[in-house]
């Protein structure tokens, strides 16, 4: 059993106008080979998820602009603590997907001014290290929000703080759908609108950002106090930083 949801219709873009659409949009930024990898997570076990709705079409923007996805479907994903260590295929499967990943976009529902507890649970099921292995630290992160009534950023704000936490690069444009059950035709298919077209700025920013961050992704999480924690001194003849520093501070000869 996979938790990895189908995704319907993966070329059909009806919202687009690909009239103005870079279809690479990260080209000139870093190598495209192979494509960046993304994960996206959303909020809620509806039918008519509208939270899902928007992740894929997200994923099929992503896929447009040459990156890979995959949606984790949370349906029986278990509360923390509800299996002794954590041992259930849902956690297994959530955190290989992470570890897989380079990117994430999470689309949560907002109820009672915050994000869902599905939401919630599936961050709180991605610890910050686990067997020397980082799920999330030095990912990118593109977080957008659905409600019910009018425009609000509680969700994406919350989200935004998770991220942090997390230790991944949120970008900075984020989505936010106001009554989004007008915004999705009868085939759960986003119609064209600022807000789809918000989705694809957030889209076109998160490969950009991935994609710019990819060949520093070690660098940017390598820190002073676990290098000090397992005892691994730093080597100054390899030590960029160190050799950059005596760059700059070499004196000029007087001519």
């Amino acid at each position: 059993m996979t938790r990895i949801r189908a995704l319907s219709d993966p070329d059909h873009l009806p919202a687009l106008d690909r009239r103005y659409v870079h279809e690479r949009p990260a080209r000139g930024l870093g190598a495209s080979d192979p494509p960046p990898r993304i994960l996206l997570l959303y909020g809620s076990l509806r039918e008519r998820s509208f939270s899902r709705l928007a992740v894929e079409e997200a994923a099929r923007l992503l896929q447009f602009f040459g990156a890979e996805t995959r949606i984790f479907d949370p349906s029986d994903l278990p509360l923390p603590d509800q299996h002794a260590g954590d041992d259930h295929p849902a956690f297994h499967e959530l955190r290989e997907l992470s570890m897989w990943s380079e990117g994430h976009v999470w689309c949560s529902p907002e109820r009672h001014g915050q994000i869902s507890g599905i939401m919630k649970t599936q961050i709180d099921h991605l610890p910050l290290e686990m067997g020397g292995m980082r799920p999330t630290q030095g990912r990118t992160l593109a977080v957008m929000q659905v409600s019910g009534g009018s425009q609000s950023f509680n969700a994406v704000n919350t989200l935004r703080l998770l991220g942090r936490w997390m230790r991944m690069v949120t970008i900075p444009n984020q989505s936010s759908v106001a009554m989004a059950y007008k915004e999705f035709d009868e085939d759960g298919r986003m119609k064209p609108s600022p807000y789809y077209d918000r989705i694809v700025d957030v889209m076109e920013e998160l490969v950009r950002f991935t994609v710019l961050l990819r060949p520093h992704a070690g660098q940017l999480v390598d820190r002073y106090s676990e290098r000090k924690a397992v005892g691994v001194p730093v080597d100054p003849a390899t030590d960029l930083s160190a050799i950059a520093v005596g760059q700059i501070a070499t004196p000029v000869q007087q001519v």
